[in-house]
């Protein structure tokens, strides 16, 4: 019986997405013959495989001006792949552990693990980025719609029946359930997203199918205007049990809204079980303004900030994408500071409830 691969390193990284300049957080396994990586740690199957065999490694990357700690893995093929580390001693960690990974297989040990488009036998004639094309067309594509559902309104996204409806109506498919298929294609690709909890739900591999055709499973183009309305102000839920647990950390930072992206100083209090950080007004007040779920989420140094003036905030800013990718902005008072509260939202995040 052959051998399973050995787990070298394992952890959450922040990954560009091939097709558009987006990044989201990825659990990372590096294994003895390639990396795996996956929508969340406790999913079976990952969204992609990279090989090792015939790779370089590229550290520090400066392709990104406004993201620190990146490193770049280009494939055989001249392909290349960029990860996202939270601080550098992090980042050369995973660095070290990757050389000695591609230096130990220049044997010629052959990488033979099994594709995403295979492991759904996607035929290799379908053209996912040109199927994506089609489906944003704005005459001819899926028409993106305001839809409400358990008081929240979703902006610039369709339903799962929709997609279905469009990809047999356009010949793409032969009926429904080719359809389904192809779709699940897509949503494992990240050509589509899902909105809402009951489409989470299935991606998260809690239904049949990764996809729904369902009229009232949501989902969005990544690049598309999509947001939501009917939360709080930041898009948050704070609930009582969340404040159990003990305080890992508290203090002030700048927080950027998520609406007028407009920043606001907030008294921040750490927690590890459950792994939260709560924020309040520093002017006084017991009751919280808001909450970041911690758990499975990615926390990263950034440079500075898109869709907001500039200001002088050279190695004070760092980001938290929050397991269901929801981007917050914080600025510490300085660069020490910064690193202090990286490490203990990634020690709470990784062990907290």
């Amino acid at each position: 019986m052959e051998r399973e691969p050995m787990r070298i390193r394992e952890g959450y990284l922040v990954k560009k997405g091939s097709m558009f300049n987006t990044w989201k957080p990825m659990w990372v396994v590096l294994l003895e013959d390639g990396i795996e990586f996956y929508k969340r740690k406790a999913d079976n199957s990952p969204k992609g495989m990279i090989p090792l065999k015939g790779s370089s490694i590229h550290s520090p990357c400066q392709d990104f001006g406004k993201r620190m700690f990146v490193f770049k893995l280009t494939v055989a093929k001249q392909q290349d792949h960029f990860f996202q580390a939270a601080y550098l001693e992090e980042r050369d960690a995973w660095v070290r552990d990757i050389k000695k990974a591609i230096h130990r297989i220049d044997g010629g040990q052959r990488f033979a693990r099994k594709s995403t488009r295979k492991s759904i036998r996607l035929p290799e004639t379908i053209n996912l980025s040109a199927l994506y094309l089609s489906m944003k067309d704005p005459e001819k594509g899926i028409k993106e719609l305001k839809l409400e559902k358990d008081k929240r309104v979703f902006n610039h996204c369709f339903t799962g029946t929709c997609v279905i409806d469009w990809l047999v109506s356009s010949s793409s498919v032969r009926n429904r359930k080719e359809g389904l298929l192809l779709a699940s294609s897509l949503l494992s690709e990240g050509y589509l997203q899902p909105a809402g909890d009951t489409s989470k739900a299935a991606a998260e591999g809690l239904s049949d199918t990764s996809f729904l055709d369902l009229s009232d499973a949501y989902y969005y183009f990544p690049d598309s205007g999509f947001f939501c309305e009917g939360y709080s102000s930041d898009d948050d839920v704070v609930l009582k049990e969340e404040f159990r647990g003990t305080i890992v950390k508290q203090g002030c930072l700048l927080k950027q809204g998520h609406r007028r992206k407009n920043w606001k100083v907030r008294k921040f209090v750490l927690r590890d079980d459950p792994a939260y950080l709560h924020y309040y007004d520093p002017a006084g007040g017991e009751e919280p303004l808001g909450a970041i779920h911690l758990r499975g989420c990615v926390v990263t140094a950034v440079e500075d900030m898109p869709d907001t003036k500039k200001y002088d905030v050279d190695n004070i800013l760092f980001e938290i994408i929050t397991a269901n990718e929801i981007h917050y902005y914080l600025q510490a008072a300085s660069s020490t500071e910064r690193t202090e509260w990286i490490k203990a939202i990634q020690s709470v995040a990784r062990t907290g409830k």
